[in-house]
């Protein structure tokens, strides 16, 4: 739901009334994760995807048959299904969506607008949602941000709202979206209650250092996937505006002295394309010894293996040395800008996901592959 949170805030702004179906748990090889949302309004509009066609058309009609009755209705997918083309998972994945009338529900349209305009603000903020138990409590709601304060409730005792509220809070620390069970008494237990979390927080950093052609190329695939993107050179007659429009921020700064003083996250991503000795050494001295999710640098085998020796001289060790990737980027025979962009690119998103890089064409190797963020389905 939150994935679309701009959208639905504008849409509780002017007083639509609308349902929106959130996709809270998958398994096997389903196309979205968990948070995947579709909404539709009281006049049929439609802005979102929870499985990227498979099964559109029937989520369609339980949020326009939800709209009707004012029910929240908790509806499975999958490949096993009597007319599986029709509105099944011909991927053979099997999705659990819960479909909530926001409008037919005061107490949770008062929970679900604070989150949605949170989360449009680009303000971090979880939301703990019933997806089983008793009836009456599914798509009870508690919106959860980071300093551990809530609202709502789950419609249980106070000590559940407080154990909901502690268990989403930590999955916000990390980003993360899924399930987790919890007895009506608040406690770990499980068999009571399946709460979905759903976490927002503001997009992660990519910082590019080099203000080189091969920057601007990256810049404009850094943001086409979601990250706040940062380009910083020493040089000021490279790091313009003119020459980085799409960037967040340009920073001008010797690379090492900006890195040491800005704020990164286990998220971060780190692009060095400088290649020259005296921007990157003391540059990746630092970043590699920092939490971040990837550290990359440009540059020919014969760079690299000069680069490795300094670091080495700089008093790097082994093990921070093998994070380094270099040369940055995947084997794509890349030759543009643009190319070479795509081939960092695609091996970030391999680092993030646990891809291997191979063709999947001939290998045997999971097209969707279930990770923390993606939420798991117990078999039925």
């Amino acid at each position: 739901m939150l994935d679309i949170a701009e959208e639905l805030n504008r849409w509780a702004e002017e007083g639509r009334d609308f349902a929106v179906a959130t996709v809270v748990a998958v398994g096997g090889s389903a196309p979205r994760g968990p948070g995947a949302a579709l909404a539709v309004d009281s006049e049929g509009t439609a802005i979102g995807s929870v499985s990227g066609g498979c099964v559109e058309g029937a989520v369609y009609d339980l949020c326009v048959q939800a709209l009707q009755d004012g029910e929240t209705v908790l509806e499975r997918f999958g490949y096993s299904d009597e007319d599986a083309f029709a509105v099944g998972l011909t991927c053979g994945g099997v999705l659990d969506v819960m479909v909530t009338p926001v409008a037919a529900q005061a107490p949770v349209r008062t929970v679900l607008r604070s989150a949605l305009s949170a989360a449009a603000r680009g303000e971090a903020a979880a939301v703990a949602r019933v997806t089983r138990g008793p009836v009456q409590l599914l798509g009870n709601a508690l919106l959860v941000g980071p300093d551990g304060a809530y609202e709502g409730g789950l419609g249980g005792r106070s000590e559940l709202d407080r154990t909901a509220a502690a268990v989403a809070r930590a999955m916000l620390d990390t980003g993360r979206s899924g399930t987790v069970e919890l007895s009506e008494d608040g406690s770990h237990c499980p068999g009571g209650l399946t709460l979905f979390v759903e976490s927002k927080v503001p997009p992660p950093r990519m910082i590019v250092f080099g203000a080189i052609d091969f920057a601007s190329a990256l810049v404009r695939v850094g943001k086409f996937l979601g990250y706040h993107v940062t380009v910083c050179d020493a040089r000021p007659v490279f790091a313009t505006r003119a020459r980085f429009p799409e960037a967040d921020d340009i920073v001008v700064d010797w690379p090492h002295r900006y890195l040491r003083r800005t704020a990164t996250d286990g998220r971060t991503v780190l692009c060095v394309l400088t290649h020259d000795a005296k921007f990157d050494i003391p540059l990746l001295k630092a970043a590699l010894r920092m939490p971040v999710a990837f550290v990359g640098a440009m540059g020919s085998r014969r760079t690299h293996d000069d680069r490795n020796r300094r670091l080495r001289e700089a008093g790097l060790s082994e093990r921070e040395l093998a994070r380094l990737r270099s040369p940055i980027g995947l084997d794509l025979g890349a030759r543009t800008p643009e190319e070479t962009a795509l081939s960092i690119a695609a091996e970030i998103v391999a680092v993030r996901r646990g891809g291997t890089g191979v063709p999947l064409t001939g290998s045997r190797t999971p097209i969707h592959r279930a990770g923390e963020e993606r939420g798991t389905i117990a078999a039925a």
